[in-house]
């Protein structure tokens, strides 16, 4: 039980995590629009990934944390947010009956032992609601690995540079890479072999997110994805995420100044258009990272469309001066905000002084309330 109650707690503490992370990220990267750093897409994702890093870390950060009080590095040092506002309410900060606020302080470990025990509704609820999304999950991951399987291993061998295998398909019409446990595999559309210009754009972005570590991100994120199916601010940032390492990779490829911008931009409108032919089982194949892909719903509501987005930021693009300066004014607060939130947000260790005087305080208020009754019952008598 002890076990699974850990488990439970550390799931509900990334859970919140990622939504205090993700309003977080919007300030900043509206504030980064706002003073001209709109185009720093490395930094912006470096940023992200930094983020993601801190959150997967909480529990470790908590436990030293933790470790420094007992051993008296932190004594009397609490950051926890639960006794802050119980200390707050102790002094008067606002008016509630102590019964009625204890039971909104103690509502989370009400919550978890419900759900250990699978006791209640509401519990039971959100049991079978992970349960389900969780199962559903894992099956649309499952079944997307096998298509990207077929289609990699139905492709011909062409070319292998190390650990990298270049590959020709009559399956797919869009340029994608993935990875199995040690070699990569960049596939590439047969007919690409009669247009030069479209080939060296292809195994250029494919290259380079290869060498930006974006496939060994792709599969977290997708390997998580059943784990968080419930949260929208999981989905909105692996968004986010993905948006931001196309942009980047643009940048990347065409910084080096070995292909023609608009060679590449004729490269994205060509794969673009050919996406909307796509057949369905290479939608849903994944973890893979695919030179473009078509905005469906952005094509029938009548909105900038993601291509669009990219092909305006390859034109507007510009060179970011101190980039590790820029990312290090930026990610040392936000790393700083986000330890602050892993710890206040930590169930209390012990019961502390403010709580012994709630817990009285509540005592007190039944005992008068029985008093009370008992008095209003011997009057009627």
């Amino acid at each position: 039980m002890i076990a699974g109650e850990a488990l439970l707690d550390t799931f509900i503490n990334a859970n919140i995590l990622f939504c205090v992370a993700f309003v977080l990220w919007y300030v900043v990267r509206e504030v980064m629009s706002r003073t001209g750093l709109k185009h720093a897409y490395g930094t912006q994702l470096r940023l992200l990934n930094t983020i993601f890093l801190v959150i997967v870390a909480a529990p470790f950060i908590a436990l030293a944390f933790t470790t420094l009080q007992s051993s008296g590095v932190a004594k009397g040092v609490s950051l926890n947010l639960s006794d802050m506002v119980v200390a707050y309410y102790l002094n008067g900060g606002f008016e509630m009956k102590a019964s009625e606020f204890e039971g909104l302080v103690l509502a989370r470990d009400t919550f978890m032992l419900n759900v250990l025990n699978g006791a209640g509704f509401l519990a039971q609820a959100a049991i079978i609601a992970f349960v389900v999304g969780f199962a559903l999950g894992m099956v649309r991951l499952v079944y997307s690995m096998f298509c990207l399987y077929r289609i990699v291993a139905s492709s011909y061998g062409w070319r292998a540079f190390g650990r990298v295998h270049i590959r020709l398909s009559d399956r797919t019409l869009v340029p994608f890479s993935t990875r199995g446990l040690r070699n990569y595999y960049v596939v590439i559309p047969s007919h690409m072999l009669g247009t030069s210009d479209e080939l060296r754009v292809s195994l250029a972005h494919e290259f380079q997110h290869i060498r930006q570590g974006d496939l060994e991100w792709e599969i977290l994120l997708e390997a998580l994805k059943p784990v968080f199916f419930l949260n929208p601010a999981y989905h909105a940032w692996k968004r986010h995420v993905e948006d931001l390492r196309e942009f980047n990779c643009d940048s990347a490829v065409l910084s080096k100044g070995r292909i023609d911008v608009r060679a590449y931009c004729d490269t994205l409108l060509s794969v673009c258009q050919k996406t909307l032919r796509r057949d369905r089982a290479f939608v849903i194949a994944v973890p893979k990272v695919t030179l473009v892909t078509a905005d469906r719903t952005a094509l029938r509501d009548g909105k900038m469309s993601f291509l669009e987005h990219r092909i305006r930021s390859v034109l507007d693009a510009r060179r970011l001066r101190f980039e590790r300066l820029v990312f290090a004014s930026v990610a040392v607060p936000m790393v700083a905000a986000l330890t602050l939130t892993t710890l206040a947000i930590q169930r209390p260790g012990d019961w502390s002084h403010d709580r012994l005087m709630l817990s009285t305080v509540v005592n007190l208020e039944r005992l008068d309330e029985i008093n009370r009754l008992s008095t209003f019952g011997r009057i009627r008598n």
